[in-house]
């Protein structure tokens, strides 16, 4: 016999209906909110592709790194240089960014060497433009980048704001911008044994001070630390390891390659020397007019350490009468003025005290080096890109 439903059942029936209508209606708008988002990001790209400003800088005659090349063929035969190709300079300026701005420069050197030397970037960088952005156009990428998803924590640090504002950015920004492309930035970490679990996961930086907990096993310590790299030791998870994060498994430079080479062998700072070396000199290598100056294939590298953002343009090793190797990193340092490292690569004078550094001016605690993999990430590769990770190294 069957079963007449009473009154309270079908108040029931009527309320799962209500439900099931609530909840199709709350994805509903949940999936309109995520259109308008991605339609609203899409209008802002196609704006600041026909407003974004080509940056101003003093362009050298003949190339900046043409000349380095040529000073660095002028010396001894028992050295070995391994450069990046092209790279513009680009320098702080009085009154607009000197103090602040190194982070920005850096991005635009680096840039300037992608869009020269490297086609599948110049055709996704700035909406294809083929131009190097100024600062303020440089923000609004970044902020539409976070908007996109990459780097989150960092975003949120600034509130997703930096346009227009003078804050200290550092390696992690830059990798967050550059990722929004596709491109494969990584970051790697060299710092102290007692930090390395706060390297798993690298959050963005920020200008001022802040109290950061260094926590190992057994004890807890504070260190204050200042300026772009006031926020990288501070882990997103309590340090916890990030998964599922675009990591270094896909990178050629991961622990198991670096850990085979005579990097493991290295103490404190010449650690970091033996991967920068590692780096320009692994792959393709363009060997010049002379044999001991070798241009690379990699691009520049980003190197950040607290106060202060560099880049590095290459690597020298030259061979002393006691038989021990003595490295000098070539940077290009946006405090100092393009003329003056052009003079001083002309006349053959003084470079070297612009462009060259020891491992012994190396005494920073902390580093970070951005790089750029080749090849440019799509789809599910892409979303792996937006959680930024690292590669850490003891000093």
């Amino acid at each position: 016999m069957a079963l007449s439903s009473t009154p309270y059942d079908n108040a029931n029936q009527e309320t799962i209906k209500l439900e099931g209508s609530l909840d199709s209606s709350k994805l509903s708008c949940e999936r309109g909110a995520l259109v308008k988002e991605k339609l609203n990001v899409n209008e802002k790209i196609s704006s600041l592709i026909g407003l974004q400003n080509r940056s101003g800088f003093y362009k050298v005659e003949g190339g900046l790194m043409s000349l380095l090349r040529n000073c660095l063929e002028l010396e001894s035969s028992d050295s070995t240089s391994i450069v990046s190709g092209y790279v513009d300079h680009y320098q702080c300026i009085e009154f607009e960014d000197l103090g602040w701005g190194c982070g920005w420069r850096n991005i635009q050197m680096l840039c300037s060497h992608l869009i020269m030397q490297r086609p599948e970037a110049r055709n996704v960088l700035f909406g294809g433009s083929g131009v190097v952005p100024d600062i303020l156009s440089l923000q609004r990428w970044l902020e539409i980048a976070w908007k996109k998803g990459f780097d989150v924590p960092g975003a949120e640090h600034f509130n997703y704001k930096i346009y227009g504002r003078k804050n200290w950015i550092g390696a992690t920004e830059c990798a967050a911008l550059l990722r929004s492309y596709g491109l494969q930035a990584r970051i790697v970490d060299f710092g102290p044994k007692e930090c390395e679990e706060l390297y798993l996961s690298v959050p963005g930086s920020s200008s001022g001070a802040q109290m950061v907990n260094l926590i190992d096993a057994n004890k807890r310590k504070t260190a204050k630390v200042n300026g772009p790299m006031d926020r990288f030791l501070v882990s997103r998870n309590d340090g916890v390891p990030q998964t599922g994060s675009s990591g270094h498994e896909k990178s050629k430079y991961s622990r198991s390659v670096l850990e085979n080479k005579s990097t493991q062998k290295a103490k404190g700072h010449q650690v970091l020397v033996d991967w920068v070396w590692n780096y320009f000199s692994d792959g393709r290598i363009c060997t010049y007019s002379h044999q001991h100056v070798n241009v690379s294939g990699k691009t520049p590298l980003f190197f950040q350490h607290d106060g202060h953002s560099r880049t590095i343009v290459g690597i020298q090793v030259k061979q002393q009468r006691n038989g021990m190797q003595q490295y000098n990193l070539l940077i290009l340092d946006p405090a100092h003025s393009t003329k003056g490292i052009e003079k001083a690569l002309r006349e053959n004078n003084g470079w070297q005290k612009l462009i060259k550094r020891g491992t012994h001016t190396l005494n920073k605690p902390q580093y970070q080096l951005c790089y750029i993999d080749s090849g440019i990430a799509a789809g599910a590769d892409l979303e792996l890109l937006k959680k930024i990770d690292s590669l850490f190294l003891e000093l």
